[in-house]
């Protein structure tokens, strides 16, 4: 199966003078998920917990709910012109009795690995029927413990570390204690990864969980949480303005510029043992 990193010629340049060395990358490759041998969506992602992605972008799309929906998961031999595996397309067997994605919610077959909603046939379509109600979570947790999860989180980026060039999701309980780490050059991706993990263990849903993430909060990021019933959702940067939106409409607390000691909570923050001054 594919590597998440590779390595390539680079010239660094400091002060003037310049070398010749090696560098590890970030591997970045197309992932096309089949449900039933028709495809769905391609993204593009880092190689590596394919399934448990799979997985994850099914339970955000509403598809399934938990490991009993799905059959299984198999990497398609015949993917080349020669007959050969690339690795690079999955195909998922639903079970007996769970309905296939409508058509309205399928994707244009590209995703680019920075923005999970490009080629969403609507923004309808991806409100999608929440199975897991977040709002009633009776959930808390304290500030201090928000504030360490960022470093908690990088210091378990063991692939970000050589390259530079990952995002990642973790989730954490209501003690700041790590639960699942994913790596991938998209955050939705990570995310994806982070759920996927959880549906195929039995987990589902996540209630009393934070799921944390690097980078910026988007809508989709909001709805993959609610789905997966975490929550608490905290990213290191901005949320966008439709994510906060969703958040407030569907009970999720939302934190963004989580740095330090410093953050911006959005919605619900009554469960930081909070409230609005």
């Amino acid at each position: 199966m594919g590597r998440m990193t590779s390595r390539r010629p680079v010239v660094r340049v400091r002060d003037g003078a310049h070398t010749t060395r090696p560098d590890t990358l970030t591997v970045e490759e197309p992932l096309e998920i089949r449900v039933g041998g028709k495809a769905l969506s391609i993204t593009m992602r880092t190689p590596g917990d394919d399934f448990d992605l799979a997985a994850g972008f099914l339970v955000g799309e509403g598809v399934v709910r938990a490991a009993t929906d799905i059959r299984a998961i198999r990497y398609c031999a015949g993917a080349t012109a020669d007959g050969g595996n690339t690795y690079n397309v999955l195909d998922v067997t639903l079970a007996d009795g769970v309905a296939p994605p409508d058509a309205s919610v399928e994707r244009t077959f590209y995703t680019t690995s920075s923005c999970g909603l490009c080629g969403k046939a609507s923004l309808d379509a991806v409100r999608t029927t929440v199975p897991w109600p977040v709002a009633a979570d009776p959930f808390t947790t304290d500030a201090a413990t928000l504030a360490a999860l960022p470093d908690e989180l990088r210091a378990a980026q063991r692939v970000f570390d050589r390259t530079g060039g990952l995002h990642a999701a973790g989730l954490f309980d209501g003690d700041g204690e790590l639960l699942c780490l994913r790596e991938d050059v998209g955050r939705h991706n990570a995310v994806d990864k982070v759920v996927g993990w959880a549906t195929r263990d039995g987990k589902l849903p996540l209630p009393g969980t934070a799921l944390m993430v690097s980078g910026r909060a988007s809508f989709e990021l909001v709805q993959k949480a609610v789905m997966a019933g975490i929550p608490l959702l905290a990213a290191v940067s901005a949320p966008s303005s439709l994510a906060v939106d969703l958040a407030a409409e569907l009970g999720l607390t939302l934190v963004g510029f989580l740095r330090g000691t410093s953050m911006n909570v959005y919605t619900r923050p009554d469960r930081l043992g909070l409230q609005p001054s």
